[in-house]
């Protein structure tokens, strides 16, 4: 009886995971942002993970350019760009970055402004 129970309990786990691991979500975040916007709360640990991350992003309040970065908190800190993801173009420009996740390992993403001064909207899509 013991057994089935931990059988039980263990194929209700696994299809918790594969549910929440379902090919073509995907994930959104819009905001605005000054100078520097962090996406990310951690760095990214993917080691010997190679799985393709889709990411689509766009400006979509006119007068400024954005980058998406790929870099450490430093470089965050700092407002470099080590590692350039995408570039924005304006309003109604959205560009698509495809990258293996094992490439970002240990980096955070964040947007940075290129050009403008004024605030600015965007949007980030991650499949």
């Amino acid at each position: 009886m013991l057994k089935h129970k931990a059988f039980a309990s263990m194929m209700s786990i696994t299809a918790i995971l594969f549910a929440s691991a379902v090919p073509g979500k995907a994930l959104t975040i819009t905001g605005n942002t000054g100078a520097k916007y962090l996406l990310t709360g951690s760095p990214f640990a993917t080691t010997n993970v190679h799985t393709l991350l889709k990411i689509s992003f766009e400006t979509t309040s006119p007068g400024a350019n954005l980058a998406l970065c790929a870099g450490s908190a430093t470089d965050f800190a700092a407002g470099l760009c080590p590692k350039q993801l995408n570039d924005s173009g304006g309003p109604g420009f959205r560009f698509l970055t495809v990258i293996d996740a094992a490439d970002l390992d240990g980096k955070q993403l964040y947007i940075i402004r290129e050009v403008g001064a004024t605030v600015v909207s965007f949007s980030v899509t991650i499949e």
